[in-house]
């Protein structure tokens, strides 16, 4: 089984104390996104063939890095590295802090462990498409020795994230342009251009109706690339989230609505006030998350 941690919530950023207790503990309860009683996901080293871990902030997740090294069990770090503005990503670190990161890791760990994440991708009127080119090169060029996947995905604009960007753009004074299907793929094929130029796979995430020669679909719980890791290999089935998702089955342990970084366009939290709220009141020494 490989274990999410958590394209719900930043787990890394925000839980790293509750996660080595969750992990000495062989189990985490899991409050069930879409009703129903919580569940529970073993965490014990027999039933655990890897780890992915989603985040934008690392460095206070060393202790939990060497507690799951220490179980010799293989991980991934997916690490979203976009260097949007405040009014856009309100609590996040600024990239440099997020490059060093990655360069850390990729010296402990090779170039195979993480996979920089630029997304989602969003077009308004303080981030227009030249400016994410620029961006977008200048990070590349920082991680060129560091990473060799590059994934991307255009934002999806739910209706809590739209509520949630109104009020971001009201406060700040932006728009945001919805682009065409055929903007959106000539606007990937730049940013393949500028990966292989230093040497990154570009892949999209869930939309496939954007790939194209230079931009494949990604497969963001990997097998493969944890299989390389680990030096043997993890059979896992491909399970999707969505339509087009080509991850493999996995189980996540976070929960909706607990992550505070404050991303205007985010899909996982309601109020963002709310949220901040939770990870102030959080027990580390809790089951689950939530």
């Amino acid at each position: 089984m490989i274990v999410s941690a958590s394209y719900r919530t930043d787990i890394p950023a925000f839980y790293a104390a509750w996660f080595v207790r969750r992990l000495a503990a062989g189990e985490a309860w899991v409050t069930n996104p879409y009703g129903g009683k919580p569940y529970r996901v073993s965490l014990a080293p027999d039933d655990v063939d890897g780890f992915v871990f989603w985040t934008r902030n690392i460095a206070p997740f060393r202790d939990a890095l060497a507690a799951v090294e220490a179980m010799r069990r293989p991980y991934v770090v997916q690490y979203t590295v976009t260097g949007y503005p405040s009014a856009l990503e309100a609590g996040v670190p600024p990239a440099g802090h997020a490059v060093a990161q990655i360069r850390e890791l990729a010296a402990r760990r090779g170039r195979a462990g993480t996979v920089w994440r630029y997304d989602p991708i969003l077009f308004t009127s303080l981030t227009p498409p030249d400016w994410h080119r620029a961006a977008f090169a200048r990070i590349a060029d920082a991680l060129a020795a560091a990473v060799d996947e590059v994934t991307v995905s255009f934002a999806t604009i739910y209706r809590k994230s739209a509520r949630n960007l109104r009020l971001a753009a009201a406060r700040h004074g932006f728009d945001w342009p919805e682009p065409t299907a055929d903007e959106q793929r000539a606007f990937l094929a730049d940013l393949a251009l500028i990966a292989a130029d230093r040497g990154l796979r570009l892949t999209v995430c869930s939309q496939p109706h954007l790939e194209q020669p230079g931009v494949a679909g990604a497969a963001c719980v990997d097998a493969d690339r944890l299989s390389r890791i680990a030096g043997h290999a993890i059979r896992a089935r491909t399970k999707g989230n969505r339509p087009g998702c080509l991850c493999a089955e996995s189980r996540d342990i976070g929960a909706y609505d607990t992550c505070a970084h404050g991303c205007a366009y985010c899909y996982a939290v309601r109020d963002h006030e709310r949220a901040r709220q939770t990870v102030r009141r959080h027990d580390p020494l809790a089951e689950r998350l939530g």
